[in-house]
């Protein structure tokens, strides 16, 4: 099970690295850090500027080295060069050449501390990767193990396989699992506040009740509802663990398979101070199953 990590010589980058250190606790968890230099142009058919490009690469690769010594010795990791236009294209590549389960990056360098401020980078990966794309938010320091996995659920298409994702990666890392139902800011305006609150905590408690099924008594599971006067206050009304990670999914717009952050996510994306993960439409697997041992005779 690998996840690419996105590697930039910055704070960004050395947030990434710590993010993907927590998750990387996870049985047969393996990084791969990548680092996307700008496709050559016609202009580097000069040799002044291939030399350049191969001074950058130089860089990079020393940096790499020092990146990888940011791993603990019990992980398994890589480092990688690519070139192409775009680094989050550089990373879709890599992700796919490698099979990788996850794509792991930093956020936006100006960002308030521990908030998301959604760069470019991070962006373009939220609107096009085919693979869960994992967000470091701003001063990030890695704890010792992840506590608690947070499933940010509504009541739209792709909700149930969200949940699944969820059930099944608490479950594999054993850490506790909450639900989150976020059906008071689904809700439209033509909805009373009792109509809300009842709607809400009955979605809370069928999804507790489907979550309780699906972990098998592996781990433990609880349900919140989010609400608010708006996403940002519902969200800071909530107790977040330094240690846990949220798991959300992308919007019913996307395509198939593919990421495309919704309205909801994307306040929610800059409201939380804790990394979020976000899941591509009809995923169904955050974590590969570590293969078991043969049996020997």
């Amino acid at each position: 099970m690998r996840y690419v990590v996105g590697c930039t010589e910055d704070e960004r980058g050395r947030e990434a690295i710590a993010l993907a250190r927590a998750l990387a606790r996870a049985p047969g968890a393996e990084l791969d850090l990548v680092h996307v230099l700008p496709g050559p142009g016609d202009q580097l058919r000069l040799a002044q500027e291939r030399e350049y490009q191969q001074y950058l690469a130089g860089r990079a690769d020393a940096w790499l080295d020092k990146a990888l010594a940011l791993v603990p010795a019990d992980v398994t990791a890589r480092k990688h060069i690519r070139t192409a236009d775009s680094f989050a294209e550089g990373l879709i590549e890599a992700a796919e050449e490698f099979g990788a389960r996850l794509i792991v990056v930093g956020a936006a360098s100006k960002g308030l501390f521990k908030r998301f401020t959604v760069g470019s980078v991070a962006n373009a990966l939220l609107h096009a990767s085919h693979v869960p794309v994992a967000l470091a938010p701003s001063g990030y320091r890695p704890p010792r193990d992840i506590t608690r996995l947070t499933c940010a659920l509504g009541t739209r298409p792709g909700a149930e396989t969200l949940l699944d994702v969820a059930v099944d990666a608490a479950a594999m890392r054993h850490v506790p699992l909450r639900v989150i139902s976020l059906v008071t800011l689904d809700a439209g305006p033509g909805s009373s506040a009792a109509e809300v609150e009842s709607w809400a905590k009955s979605h809370a408690e069928i999804a507790l009740a489907k979550a309780v099924e699906g972990v098998a008594k592996r781990t433990l599971v609880t349900a919140a509802v989010a609400s608010g006067d708006s996403i940002e206050d519902a969200i800071e009304r909530l107790d977040w663990d330094e240690s846990e990670v949220v798991v959300i999914g992308s919007s019913r717009l996307a395509a198939r398979s593919r990421i495309f952050l919704g309205t909801t996510a994307n306040k929610m994306l800059r409201a939380l101070p804790v990394p979020m993960v976000v899941v591509p439409r009809d995923h169904v697997r955050l974590d590969e199953q570590p293969e078991l041992p043969a049996d020997s005779d």
